[in-house]
Order: C-alpha cells, then structure tokens, then sequence
C-alpha cells in the first residue's frame, strides 16, 4: 500500500528558483571614469575661480536687474560672494563629504544676507541656477579640450552638479525666508513697542521721528485717540467701531483697543454712534502732535468709562462736567458727600424720592411741569420735594453755584461707587 503521508525527506515538486544575475561590472567602471574626468575638470575649475567669478557677475549683472543695483553699490562684496559660493560649489564636486557642512553654511548665510538687505528671493535663486549653469558649461568646456572624448562620460555626473543645486537653492530659500520671518516680527515688535509709548506718554522727544516714521503718521499732525472695549477681541473688529474711510493705527490690548486717528483742522474721527450690544467706545478730544497722543490716550479712556455697560459711543467733548467728576474720583465723592451728606438722616427711600426728583427736574431744565409727567405726581408735589431738600441742606436751587454743585454732585453720584 502505498504510504499516505510523504516522506519529509523527499523534497516538494516546485520551480527551482533562477541564480541571481549578478550586476555588470561596465556601470561601475563607467561611474568610475566619469568620476575620473569630474575631479579632472573640477581641479582646473578650482585654479580658474578668479575668471569663473568674474563671468557670473557680469551674467548676474546682464541677466538678474535686482542684482545691478546691488553690484553698483558693493561690487567688491558680489564678488567675494560669488567666489566663496562658487569655490564652495566646486569643492563639493571633489570632496562631497567633507565640504557638505561648509558649503551649506555659505549659502545659508548668503540667503540670511540678501533678505535683510531686500534682495527678492526669486532673483537669488536665479543667481544660484545661473551659477550652476556656469559650472557645468565650464565642465564640459574643459573637458572638450583637454579630452574631447571624455566628454560623454560626464553625463553619468550630470546628476551631481545639479543635486547641488537643488540642495542648495533649498538652503538659501530657507535661511531667507526664516530671516524674512525674523525681521518682520521686529519690524512689527518695533511698531508695538514706539505706539505702546506713544500711548502711555512714555516716547522721547528724540524717538518722535523714528515712531512718526514706523506708524505712517505725521509728527505735527493734529490727532484724537479711540479707545474700543468689549465684543472685539482684536483691533480689525475693532474698526468696525468707526465710519468707513476713517483711518487708524490700532494698537491691541489686553481688555481695550486703542486707535491713534489723524484729523483735519475742523473736524474729528466720524465714530458711529450706535455700536452693536455691549462695544464701548470713548473718543478723546483733540490733541496737537504725535507727543500729546499720551495725554489723548488718557481722555479717550476717561470717555470710555463714562460709556454705559449696554454699549454705546462717549465723545469726551460733549460730557466735560462728568469727565471732570470721574477724573478726580475722591473729589467727586466729597462733592457729593457735603450735597447729600444731610439727607441721610431720611429714611432711605424718602431721601431717593428727594434725589429722583431733583435729578429728574435737572434733566427736564428746570421745568416742574415736565418733570411731574415723567415722575407720574402734581407739579406742586416736585416744588414740595426741591423746597424740602433745600431745607435739609441748606441750599438754594436758585443760586447759579449751588445748581452748579448739585449739578456735578448728582453726576458723581450716578458715575463713583458707592
């Protein structure tokens, strides 16, 4: 019978794998004296820098128009750069492992040079593509006349030359645009920084030029300051606070934003009056010039706190009287203090009818009349209660000081905790 299970010593049918064909030793050697004539050229190139340096700036200066300017104002310094990236980039081709680092360092500080002297990227790798051109024409035309049949071989190293290349346009478009990063976060620090102490009234006379300069804003200008609080949590929302066309130098901060607006001789920054629900907007008045801005800065903040919590717009010109009671809290609450100080002996919500109506009958002018209809009671009831606070403080409602003390004494009153 035969056996079920096969043997494990009989080897399974199956295709016998092919022996690997090993690799034709004709590309090796082929590299090997393509390598042979690179170094051959290289080395003739490396003695001949001098001329190659001065062929690529006058291609640079010919075929790249940002570079002429830069070559009529430093020539020496193109040169020495072209040179140093040129030895660098020939170097490489002999000894790639050990001039890699160096080479990469030259050309990142050449990108590093040109961004902060404004070169455009683009002409700067166009300069580093035509210097490769460069060093390859000048391998093959030197290839052609030492060895014209040589030639042919270098196009197994072609690669090389233009791997280079491509490695390093990749490192001067980095360092630039990390310079580039760099300096436009100072810039904008630097702005930051001259508004900030334009605001806080801190700037020195000898900084005026430069921050007139940094903000695009004339020193001897006539300006108002905009302080914006709530519903915007940066300074583009910001400028929804003002009227179209009103333009600004906006300054964030951390619970209010403050906008530094150039304005005519006769007019002031057009503000809406209506704001959407809980944006608050003070208005400075007018100052003259960019050093008087600190002092605007604290009067837009004043007319801010004078803006009610539901929103709205406060010009500091048309609330004088209360600017001047929030400006000097204490002597507001004194004022207010010797005013209503006798009507504590009151119960306390006969001395809020007393203070209702005296406030009421201000707003309405001095008319009993207007003042019974908004307070729903007879005129001669709003005669009784003026009468009776007269009695109780010793006051005269009809002595133009007196009314002028009630007056800012009510405002404190409204505006000061208590």
């Amino acid at each position: 019978m035969p056996h079920a299970v096969r043997p494990r010593s009989l080897p399974r049918p199956g295709p016998v794998p092919a022996p690997r064909a090993r690799a034709p030793r004709v590309r090796s050697l082929i590299d090997a004296d393509a390598l042979s004539v690179l170094h051959r050229a290289a080395r003739i190139l490396l003695d001949d820098l001098p001329r190659l340096s001065d062929q690529l700036v006058a291609l640079l200066q010919d075929q790249e128009p940002a570079y002429r300017s830069a070559i009529e104002n430093d020539a020496t310094e193109i040169w020495q750069e072209v040179h140093r990236s040129l030895r660098h980039s020939i170097a490489s081709l002999l000894d790639p492992r050990g001039v890699r680092d160096a080479a990469r360092r030259c050309s990142w500080k050449i990108g590093v040079t040109r961004a902060e002297q404004g070169l455009p990227l683009d002409a700067l790798l166009h300069a580093f593509r035509l210097g490769g051109s460069l060093v390859w024409q000048s391998l093959v035309e030197e290839t052609s006349r030492a060895a014209p049949e040589d030639v042919r071989l270098l196009v197994h190293v072609a690669s090389d030359v233009w791997n280079f290349v491509d490695e390093h346009c990749t490192v001067v478009a980095d360092s630039y645009r990390q310079t580039e990063r760099q300096l436009a976060w100072r810039r904008e620090n630097r702005v930051r920084l001259l508004a900030a102490a334009l605001l806080d009234g801190t700037s020195r006379i000898a900084d005026l030029p430069e921050t007139a300069l940094a903000l695009d804003l004339p020193e001897h200008g006539r300006y108002v300051v905009v302080a914006v609080a709530g519903g915007f949590a940066a300074c583009p929302g910001a400028q929804a606070a003002l009227a179209p066309g009103v333009r600004v130098h906006w300054h964030t901060g951390v619970d209010t934003d403050h906008g530094i607006v150039r304005v005519s001789d006769d007019t002031e920054p057009v503000v809406e009056d209506e704001q959407p629900p809980g944006v608050r907007v003070g208005v400075s008045s007018a100052v003259e010039g960019l050093a008087a801005v600190g002092e605007a800065r604290g009067l837009a903040d004043t007319a801010l706190s004078l803006c009610p919590e539901t929103g709205g717009t406060v010009r500091l010109t048309e609330h004088l009287p209360a600017a001047l009671v929030v400006s000097s809290p204490d002597l507001g609450a004194a004022l207010a203090d010797r005013l209503f100080g006798p009507l504590a002996r009151l119960e306390p919500a006969d001395a809020e009818v007393l203070l209702d109506t005296l406030a009421t009958w201000l707003a309405c002018d001095g008319s009993a009349q207007r003042a019974s209809r908004r307070l729903y009671c007879h005129r001669n009831t709003v005669f009784n209660r003026l009468r009776r606070y007269e009695q109780l403080t010793g006051r005269s409602l009809s002595r133009p000081f007196d009314l002028v003390e009630v007056t800012l004494a009510l405002t404190a009153r409204k505006l000061l905790p208590r």
